[in-house]
Order: C-alpha cells, then structure tokens, then sequence
C-alpha cells in the first residue's frame, strides 16, 4: 500500500490520501450492500434502509459515473450555501437539498472497504476525501463533524478550513 499524509500543524488531524484503489476485505460482511440502494435516472441514489436521497456524485461531479467536472474544497460555510445554490438552480428537479448530519453520513461508510470506504458500485469514482456535514461540534465552538471517507472515521474541522473537505448533498429521509 502506497499512502501519502499530509499533517496539518496546530489543527491535530492528517488527511490521508490514498495512491492505489479502493480495498475491500470480502471476509467482513458489507454494511453498505447494493441491494439497499436504488439508483434513479436523475443521478441520484436512494437509499431504502433510511429514506434519504443522496446525490450520486460529489458537489461538482457529475455524468453517471461522476468523472465529469471537478468537486471543490470548501469552508464549512460555503458548504452550507452550496445546498442553497443547488436549490436556487433546481439541481437534478428538486430544491430541498441540504448538507447531510453526521449521522446520515456515517451511514454511506462501507466498512469492509477503505480508500474510499464507500460502495463504488453505487457512489462511482467517489474520493477519499472528507466530506462536511451539517452537524457542529458543540455550539459556539466553530468547529462541525466530518467524514474522513478514506476510512469511514469521523473528526472534526474548524469552520473556516478547507484542507480537502468537500460536499455531498442529500434530502429526504424518514424521520
């Protein structure tokens, strides 16, 4: 395994960015199977387990495979507009797209895989890198849960960062 880490001094956390494909241990039963997934038309996936619909690509990504385009880093506040501008544009025929919390996060991580820890047979050509979540760490802090999706691990990431962390965008969900 070739891996490269990128330390960020006075933050406390390392990007991993991972120089080979996606891993799988097929001895561990998958968390994520396809089977839970319906991948719509509209570039889109559902996921059944919880009701939520999950752009297949990342925030910049698009085609049916998401190598189209290029996803961008962001603060956590530009994070958050990016679901206004998807709305304001009618992004895919909806406008209640929003930035996901933690928890619906965690649930894309395949934990039989790393590099990213995601199913590719449902979020094609996914990245390793974080992604944002809408959930702050506590109030007041300036600082909101991320994904690390090279492992499927959560941290956190001061508001105003943008060491690789990028968006997927969700909506609906049962409640």
């Amino acid at each position: 395994m070739n891996w490269v880490a990128l330390a960020v001094v006075g933050i406390g956390w390392v990007i991993s960015a991972a120089l080979h494909a996606q891993e799988c241990n097929s001895q561990v039963v998958a968390t994520t199977p396809s089977s839970v997934f319906t991948i719509n038309s509209d570039g889109t996936v559902t996921d059944n387990r919880t009701g939520l619909v999950w752009d297949a690509c990342n925030w910049g990504k698009s085609g049916a495979d998401c190598t189209a385009g290029s996803a961008t880093h962001y603060s956590w506040q530009d994070a958050l507009a990016q679901a206004a501008l998807a709305n304001g544009a009618n992004y895919k025929g909806y406008n209640d797209w929003r930035l996901p919390n933690i928890k619906e996060l965690m649930s894309l991580v395949e934990r039989r895989c790393q590099g990213p820890a995601i199913n590719l047979d449902i979020f094609p050509n996914a990245s390793s890198n974080p992604l944002w979540s809408a959930s702050p760490l506590v109030s007041g802090s300036g600082a909101s849960w991320t994904l690390r999706m090279d492992k499927g691990s959560v941290y956190y990431v001061i508001h105003n960062e943008f060491w690789g962390v990028q968006v997927r965008l969700v909506r609906g969900g049962n409640d």
